[in-house]
């Protein structure tokens, strides 16, 4: 399996019908308090909005939210619940940030949507595009794995997320070194026959996205373990990295 084929949307078009039922982490009020404290009560973009697991929980706190979201059809499951039709949502690639509005006090991505453009130049270009949008004081946050190449024995991995007496969910993933991409499918099988449900993705670093930043005229702020400031240490399997443009001066 290769990326070929793979567009913004490809990952959004194939899993919106289940992607609440199956694939949402559940740590969005967690995720939505953590974004509300940096928003201060102004605007918030979030790239890869999706069904809007993060933005309802935000909004409910008081942020006006924005977003941007390749697939029609999770921008769909995303107005079809209770306050997402207040939601200005922008279909486009997250990489170009196509905003409704010219500046926000927040700009965020989660659940790894930041690994979605599958090149460095698209992921550098999104850093700039973004930092284009940031108010004065604002403030880009993503949300992402550490990295692990170890887990992928030959270049590959399969892993059971789901073993129930009717279903099973079972991951099988490519592991590509050099481009730094993880190619795979979501696979589901149920006594109604099996689904594949495929997703790409480019990770990075942690230092590597530190560099992205400071080409975009941005800088690290603070970097947590997890969405309740737990430290980041060598063994932190996920990260939660805010940055902010530099003081002057500095």
């Amino acid at each position: 399996m290769s990326d070929a084929g793979f567009g913004p949307s490809t990952y959004g078009d194939r899993i919106a019908g289940v992607f609440d039922a199956s694939f949402v982490p559940k740590d969005e009020h967690s995720a939505a308090g953590f974004l509300a404290s940096l928003a201060r009560g102004g605007r918030a973009l979030e790239l890869g909005i999706g069904t809007g697991r993060v933005a309802l929980p935000l909004r409910r706190l008081g942020v006006d939210v924005d977003g941007i979201e390749a697939s029609e059809a999770m921008a769909a499951k995303l107005r079809a619940k209770r306050g997402g039709g207040r939601i200005v949502v922008t279909i486009g690639d997250l990489v170009d940030v196509p905003a409704a509005r010219p500046r926000y006090d927040l700009v965020y991505a989660v659940f790894n949507t930041f690994f979605a453009p599958l090149t460095q130049d698209e992921q550098v270009r999104c850093f700039a595009n973004v930092a284009g949008r940031l108010a004065a004081r604002g403030a880009f946050v993503i949300e992402a794995f550490v990295p692990d190449p170890t887990l992928y024995d030959g270049g590959q991995r399969t892993e059971a997320f789901a073993v129930e007496l009717d279903r099973v969910q079972i991951d099988v993933v490519r592991h590509d070194a050099e481009k730094q991409h993880l190619i795979g499918q979501h696979v589901v099988l149920t006594p109604r026959g099996g689904r594949l449900y495929p997703f790409a993705m480019r990770y990075v670093w942690p230092s590597e996205m530190d560099l992205m930043a400071r080409l975009a005229g941005l800088r690290l702020r603070e970097r947590y373990g997890g969405w309740h400031h737990e430290p980041f240490t060598s063994a932190s399997v996920f990260h939660v990295s805010v940055y902010e443009r530099p003081a002057r001066g500095r």
